[in-house]
C-alpha cells in the first residue's frame, strides 16, 4: 500500500522536491502544475533557457545522455522523484540508481527505459504481451533495410529507434525510396542513427491517443483512468492537430482501453501514459506508448476538467486524479517559421477573439521553420466546430524575427 507524498514548503526542509529530466513545452506545464502544489522543482535539459527552465526553482543543463552527469546531478540535488519528459536519457543510469535505492523514477526507471527505444517496447507489446500490431522488423543498415522492406512489402513505415515527436519518420512506397528513408531516419535519431524499424502499413481508418492515468485509489492501491479518446493529425509523423473526443464504436473503445491497461500494467508505477492506437470499424493496433504526457493531449489544457500536466503531477504524488471532459476541444500548432533567436508573435490579440479560442506560447529561446513554438487551443459544443476554430487562431500568430 502507498499513500500521498506529505506536500511542504519549496526551499525548506519540508519540501517535496521533484527533478524533471526535459524541460521543452510539455515539461514546462507539468513544471507548472507541480508549482501549483507547493512542489520545488528542478528544471533539467540539453539547452539553456529551455521553456521548463523559465518556471522552475532551479535549472540545470547536462548532456542527459551521459550517465555520470546524470547520477552526478541527482546526487548533487537529491529529488524525491526524478519524472523524464522525453526519450534521450542514459536510462540504464536511471535503472541502476533505482535498484539502489538512490532514485525514484516516474512511472519506473524500467518504464523509461523500455518505451526510450522502439524496440524495447514493441517487442514488449507484440511478443510479450501478444497484442496486435503492425507486422515489424528493425534493420542496422541500408542492407539490412532493404532486406527488412522486401520482407514487409510496400507501402511500409520506416522510423529510427528512437526519436522525439516523429523525427526522422517516413512513409515509402518503393524501392527507390528506402536509401533517402535511411539517411532521413539517421538524421532524425535523438541517440542511436544506426538502428531503424520498419513497420508494414496498416490500413486503418484513424489514430488516436488513449491518455491512461494511473493514480492511488482511496485504499492506496493503484487505480487506472482512461480521458476520453484524442483524434490527431500527424504530418511525417509530427502533430500538428488534435482533438478531443474523438468518436468511436464502443467495441473499439473498449479494445483500446483494454490494451492501453495491459501495456500500462506491464510498465508499472504512477502517472500519466500516451498510448497511441491505429483504429480501423472495431479492430484496434497498438502503435507506441510515451511514459508521460503526449503532445497530442496539450487539447486537454481546454478540454478538460484537470489537464494531462495536472493529471501527470496529482498522479505522481499520490493524489486523486479527476479525467472528467470540461467540453469539446482541439489544438492546433504554431510554427516557428524562421530561422532565428528570440522571435517575437504577431496577431496574439486577434487570434484571442476567436470565439473559446486560448494561445500558449512556450517561451523556446531559437526558433526554427518547423519547430513547435507555441499552441492554439478552443472549445465549442462540437469537436468540429473546435477545430475550425482552433486552427483559425493558430492562422493569426504570426512569428517574426524580433
Amino acid at each position: 500500500m502507498k499513500t500521498p507524498f506529505r506536500l511542504g514548503t519549496p526551499l525548506s526542509p519540508s519540501s517535496v522536491k521533484v527533478m524533471l529530466l526535459g524541460s521543452g513545452e510539455l515539461g514546462k506545464e507539468v513544471i507548472i502544475a507541480l508549482q501549483r502544489l507547493g512542489v520545488e522543482v528542478i528544471a533539467v535539459d540539453r539547452y539553456p533557457n529551455a521553456p521548463g527552465h523559465q518556471v522552475a526553482h532551479r535549472a540545470h543543463v547536462i548532456n542527459m545522455a551521459d550517465g555520470a552527469a546524470l547520477a552526478a546531478l541527482i546526487e548533487q540535488e537529491k529529488p524525491d522523484l526524478v519524472v523524464p519528459e522525453i526519450e534521450a536519457i542514459a536510462t540504464p543510469t536511471l535503472m541502476e540508481l533505482e535498484k539502489a535505492g538512490k532514485a525514484t523514477v516516474i512511472p519506473t526507471a524500467r518504464a523509461a527505459w523500455l518505451t526510450m527505444n522502439r524496440e524495447g517496447i514493441r517487442r514488449l507489446a507484440a511478443e510479450e504481451l501478444g497484442l496486435p500490431t503492425s507486422p515489424y522488423r528493425f534493420a542496422d543498415s541500408l542492407e539490412e533495410l532493404q532486406a527488412a522492406c522486401k520482407e514487409i512489402g510496400f507501402p511500409c513505415v520506416i522510423k529510427p529507434v528512437m526519436s522525439s515527436s516523429g523525427k526522422g519518420q517516413s512513409k515509402i512506397d518503393g524501392p527507390d525510396e528506402m536509401e533517402a528513408a535511411w539517411n532521413y531516419a539517421a538524421a532524425g535519431s535523438r541517440v542511436n542513427a544506426g538502428r531503424v524499424i520498419v513497420e508494414g502499413f496498416v490500413d486503418f481508418d484513424y489514430e488516436i491517443t488513449q491518455l491512461t492515468v494511473r493514480a492511488l485509489g482511496k485504499d492506496g492501491k493503484v487505480e487506472t483512468h482512461f480521458c476520453e479518446p484524442i483524434g490527431h493529425v500527424q504530418v511525417k509523423g509530427d502533430y500538428v492537430e488534435s482533438w478531443q473526443p474523438h468518436a468511436m464504436r464502443p467495441a473499439a473503445l473498449a479494445k483500446s482501453r483494454e490494451i492501453a491497461k495491459a501495456v500500462t500494467d506491464n510498465l508499472g508505477g504512477l502517472g500519466i501514459f500516451g498510448v497511441e492506437l491505429f483504429v480501423k470499424d472495431d479492430m484496434v493496433w497498438f502503435s507506441e506508448v510515451s511514459p508521460r504526457p503526449h503532445d497530442t493531449g496539450m487539447v486537454t489544457m481546454a478540454s478538460q476538467v484537470q489537464s494531462e500536466f495536472e493529471l501527470h503531477a496529482k498522479a505522481i504524488l499520490g493524489l486523486p486524479v479527476n479525467t472528467a471532459l470540461r467540453a469539446p476541444g482541439a489544438s492546433a500548432v504554431i510554427y516557428g517559421q524562421h530561422e532565428a533567436k528570440g522571435i517575437a508573435f504577431e496577431g496574439v490579440a486577434e487570434a484571442l477573439r476567436v470565439p473559446g479560442a486560448d494561445i500558449r506560447l512556450f517561451g523556446k529561446p531559437e526558433s526554427f521553420e518547423r519547430r513547435r513554438m507555441g499552441v492554439a487551443l478552443a472549445t465549442a459544443d462540437d469537436v468540429d466546430t473546435a477545430r475550425v476554430r482552433a486552427k483559425e487562431a493558430a492562422a493569426k500568430v504570426k512569428p517574426v524575427k524580433a
